[in-house]
């Protein structure tokens, strides 16, 4: 058996035993946060397909991951680099599409690109253009969202309201990435200030939609985590990231 352990952000392995209760638990988990999602868009007048559940999956083991994935999950969220790499291999994504959702150094870029099918923490320009130089060396074109700090908290990273325009058309010209929408974490507070948060991002979205902007497809939507994720999605988020509600609460070793 393999047990899978966190030390300074890598992910290494030793014994492990498999907790079956936790097991179970994940497996109804999952299944009740997929019928939640479906109810609140058809709640917000949407079709209950519109919105996907994303898996977040940091800290959480393989085993447990895959049994999300062997009961139709089809996306999952990893937060860190290393941790990824480390246990990529012990997935059985089936086709899962796989999205780096945690902050990115541009010192991983070159570690991280091509391996997963989105970066959605495009937190700033210098960022973006490591991106864009590390994907035309590999050949390949880079599915990314801007992160957006709509709470301007200086703890987080992500580009400020006031600068998310130029931002962007400075972002569409780079080669070797696409914009594909948008992502933001709001502050913690309660469900219906976090709703505050949820519809000036909306607002921002369809702005930027509506400019039409070459190599700028405003599709995705990213926002709402396993606290608010109703209030995300009757504010128009079709991607919602979920990781305690199905996996239970975080382990740090």
């Amino acid at each position: 058996m393999i047990k899978l352990l966190f030390a300074e952000g890598m992910f290494m392995t030793e014994e492990f035993l498999l907790d079956e209760n936790r097991l179970k638990s994940v497996e109804e988990n999952y299944k009740s946060v997929l019928d939640s999602v479906k109810e609140s868009a058809v709640k917000a007048g949407r079709d209950e397909n519109e919105v996907r559940l994303m898996c977040v999956t940091k800290t959480v083991e393989p085993p447990y991951i895959n049994k999300v994935l062997e009961l139709g999950a089809d996306l999952i969220g990893e937060n860190r680099v290393q941790e990824y790499l480390g246990k990529r291999d012990k997935l059985n994504l089936n086709g899962a599409e796989r999205h780096l959702i945690g902050h990115l150094q541009t010192n991983k870029v070159r570690q991280i690109v091509g391996e997963v099918d989105m970066i959605e923490s495009v937190s700033s320009l210098k960022l973006a253009k490591e991106i864009s130089r590390v994907s035309v060396s590999k050949g390949i074109v880079t599915s990314c969202l801007i992160e957006v700090n709509i709470g301007r908290e200086e703890s987080k990273s992500g580009i400020f309201s006031e600068a998310l325009a130029d931002t962007i058309y400075e972002m569409a010209e780079l080669p070797g990435m696409k914009i594909k929408g948008l992502m933001s974490i709001p502050p913690i507070c309660e469900t219906g200030e976090a709703r505050k948060y949820f519809a000036e991002m909306r607002q921002y979205f369809i702005d930027i939609k509506d400019k039409k902007i070459d190599n700028i497809d405003m599709e995705i939507l990213s926002m709402g985590m396993s606290g608010d994720y109703e209030a995300a999605i009757a504010e128009g988020s079709n991607i919602v990231r979920v990781g305690s509600a199905i996996f239970g609460a975080r382990k740090y070793f």
